[in-house]
């Protein structure tokens, strides 16, 4: 009998017990006879019976459904984040969720249609801070923060070591001979960019370096912004010899903007990212970025949830994940006239 088809009225019938007793050996209840149990578990052997999942978890009087929410799902980040998540949670025999909350209406509503009705078990947040999201989240379930750390001890946490990001990427550019260092910086209320941007100024003074606010700009991810930002450095006077943008797509719009105003890049200009997106291999120059592992991120998030669901005493654990910085062609040394 294929696999697929077995099921448990069949394992009854083999063994030559009801259903019921069938069904209470799957989910561990203990009054089952010694012999009648292994009768059972031999019949499951034999026929290749697996039980449903869904079923298990619903004799048990739970879901086994964890749900992910996330700003957006269209972002390249976030959906391979969410892909690691899914595989871990499918491999553990859970079932992952993912919904788009742009703004904390949405999340509020999302809240309530999966946490407070009790539809999940456990609940992953991808961007706690994106607004003010992370003011309505529960404080007696079990919750992870993917991608971002918690400002107090309300939840467990995987994120990249942003701080060692922002150190890599600057002293990469001060190895190179730069001296004359900007930074495009994510939204300034999100934590990695602070952390980014602490790294980078601890290695600026560390060097002997004063960061020069008129080089910092602030931008919001997204590839204009970096745009926006290079035109903000040209406007300014005299322009940086490298630049930190804080990720890879306003790197790219950095890139476009600096080859319109005329500059030849790495020779006129450095720059590194942050991601190691898909593109940035393909980028006019090809981009030296830091790379982090995002599906890494959502597979050790969410180990950590169920772990919170399965050992709702356990402490909360907070870990960060090292990155790697990947070099490319659009930073190279300066030489100083």
């Amino acid at each position: 009998m294929p696999r697929s088809t077995v099921t448990i009225r069949d394992v009854a019938q083999h063994a030559g017990v009801s259903h019921q007793t069938v069904s209470r050996v799957i989910n561990g209840v203990e009054r089952v006879n010694p012999e009648t149990r292994q009768k059972v578990e031999q019949a499951i052997t034999e026929l290749g019976y697996s039980p449903n999942a869904i079923a298990r978890f619903m004799a048990r009087g739970r879901t086994g459904t964890l749900a992910c929410f996330a700003p957006n799902l269209t972002d390249y980040t976030f959906a391979s984040l969410i892909e690691g998540a899914q595989k871990e949670a499918r491999e553990r025999g859970y079932f992952l969720l993912s919904a788009s909350a742009q703004d904390e209406q949405v999340f509020a509503d999302l809240l309530e249609q999966f946490v407070t009705s009790h539809h999940c078990e456990g609940l992953m947040v991808i961007n706690p801070y994106a607004d003010g999201r992370h003011e309505l989240l529960p404080t007696d379930f079990p919750l992870v923060f993917a991608g971002a750390r918690p400002r107090e001890d309300a939840a467990n946490s995987v994120a990249l070591d942003d701080v060692a990001v922002g150190r890599g990427a600057t002293q990469h550019l001060l190895t190179l001979g730069h001296r004359r260092i900007g930074m495009v910086t994510g939204p300034m209320a999100e934590d990695c960019s602070q952390d980014r941007a602490q790294g980078f100024e601890e290695m600026m003074r560390a060097a002997g370096l004063v960061p020069d606010p008129a080089l910092i700009i602030e931008g919001d991810w997204l590839a204009p912004s970096g745009y926006d930002a290079f035109m903000q450095f040209a406007a300014a006077g005299e322009l940086p010899t490298a630049i930190f943008v804080q990720n890879d797509q306003m790197a790219l719009g950095l890139l476009r903007a600096a080859r319109e105003h005329g500059l030849h890049l790495p020779e006129h200009l450095s720059v590194i990212g942050v991601d190691d997106i898909p593109l940035v291999s393909y980028f006019d120059p090809p981009l030296t970025t830091i790379r982090q592992d995002f599906e890494q991120i959502g597979r050790e998030a969410t180990r950590l949830l169920i772990q919170a669901i399965e050992r709702p005493h356990s402490p909360r654990q907070h870990r960060q994940l090292p990155a790697q910085l990947i070099k490319r062609r659009s930073t190279r040394e300066w030489h100083h006239n």
